[in-house]
């Protein structure tokens, strides 16, 4: 397929670039994720995040020599699409990897937000209406100031992130000097099938650096600057989580930070900075939230786009239809609305996990098939293949002994998928056989 050229008029900036992963990822792991993670890896969630944020530098590895070889505001679907040659495979792999790491992770991460400002707002208990309309309306506004395009998109990231470093710079500062390393002895940690197992759901975590990847074609120079936005956001972020996912678990108990699911953070704050430290770390969570839904909605723009001119999805995700140049950011916000309206948190992340990884899996795959073309260390990127494979297969298996409703959930999932490519290609082979 033809490769957009990067825009000479939109630019995005490498600071706009670091800001935009940072702020993708930071949402979904510390305020949507701690509870569940440490539901599964215990006390040791910090080993967790660390091993997530190593594979994820693997993964970014191979997003990147992708990106500076082939620029493209579509992504690693695109990638997708140099590396194998079966239509149906890149088809089902591009429908999974919409819906899960634009669909899932922003409804996942809408959710989170609708519960923090429905008890800031009302005090009401989280999956209420109130938190699903809160929700709904973070989505409605995120697609605004995308439309707005990227330079606005850089400035208001850019000032949300800044903020957000400061608030948790201030926690882990606080907080870190009262942890009680009891809580954090190795004799409190689960056993190595539990942490690996959970490598995949704080990878869950991390799956906005794929964001970063759709910025190619907004970048002046995505050969330079990609590289450089890429590794310095996985750094500061793994350094982010695993700051923090020291200081909860030293003050909080297991048992309670699962307990307080995604208001766990702002718990932990409470006994050394008092009331206004849970009302401070909520008011993070809300601005964390809402930085990770906007740059999700941002990537799904350019990857409508580029997989819509492919012929891979439907006319409607990319300009020049009913719906307008923006068609694929309106059909995305609305199955957002969606997905929140009808799931839970812990539904949307243990599917979405599994999924994800697979789809990530198959780029750095890709990436081995073409490491000469691309320029890209044999080394590197078999690692990449070996360590997310052997975690998505521990992680499955784990999944169907311990939440068959998930495991089934994502079977679901990938047949949907199935269904949906086969659906298309039918229709638009009948629309190409027309006179």
């Amino acid at each position: 397929m033809s490769e957009p050229a990067p825009s000479t008029t939109a630019r995005l900036s490498l600071r706009g670039a670091v800001v935009l992963g940072i702020g993708a990822m930071v949402g979904a792991g510390i305020f949507a994720l701690l509870g569940q993670a440490g539901a599964v890896a215990g006390s040791a969630v910090w080993i967790s995040f660390l091993l997530a944020g190593a594979m994820s530098a693997t993964l970014g590895y191979t997003l990147v020599k992708f990106a500076m070889r082939w620029p493209s505001s579509g992504g690693l679907i695109v990638y997708l699409e140099h590396g194998f040659r079966s239509r149906r495979l890149v088809g089902v792999a591009s429908w999974l990897g919409y819906l899960t790491a634009i669909v899932v992770v922003g409804a996942m991460v809408a959710a989170s937000f609708g519960d923090y400002a429905a008890v800031l707002l009302a005090d009401a208990p989280p999956g209420g209406w109130l938190s699903k309309l809160c929700a709904a309306a973070l989505v409605v506004l995120g697609t605004a100031v995308t439309v707005a395009g990227p330079r606005l998109l850089d400035r208001v990231q850019t000032a949300v992130v800044g903020l957000l470093l400061v608030v948790f710079a201030v926690f882990v500062v606080v907080t870190l000097p009262q942890v009680d390393t009891a809580l954090l002895a190795p004799s409190t940690y689960p056993g190595v099938n539990e942490i690996v197992a959970s490598i995949a759901l704080t990878f869950f975590a991390f799956l906005g650096f794929a964001v970063i990847s759709f910025s190619g074609g907004d970048l002046a120079e995505p050969r330079r600057e990609l590289p450089v936005a890429m590794y310095t956001a996985l750094a500061i972020t793994t350094v982010l989580y695993v700051a923090v996912a020291l200081a909860v678990f030293g003050t909080l108990p297991v048992d309670e930070v699962v307990a307080a699911g995604p208001t766990a953070l702002a718990v932990a704050a409470e006994p050394a900075l008092g009331h206004a430290g849970f009302v401070m770390m909520a008011c993070a969570a809300l601005l964390a939230t809402a930085s990770t839904v906007t740059a999700t909605l941002y990537g799904s723009a350019g990857l409508g786009a580029a997989l819509a001119s492919s012929g891979t999805f439907p006319r409607a995700f990319g300009p020049g239809t009913r719906l307008g140049r923006h068609g694929g950011l309106l059909i995305t916000a609305a199955l957002m609305v969606a997905f929140v309206t009808v799931l839970s948190v812990g539904a949307l992340a243990s599917v979405g996990s599994a999924v994800s990884l697979a789809v990530f899996l198959l780029v750095a795959v890709a990436a081995f098939r073409l490491r000469t073309e691309l320029g890209a260390s044999p080394g590197v990127t078999a690692v990449a293949v070996v360590v997310s494979g052997l975690v998505l297969v521990w992680f499955v298996v784990d999944l169907y002994a311990s939440d068959p409703r998930s495991f089934w959930a994502m079977v679901v999932l990938v047949g949907l998928a199935v269904v949906v490519d086969e659906a298309w290609t039918r229709r638009r082979r009948a629309a190409d056989a027309l006179p």
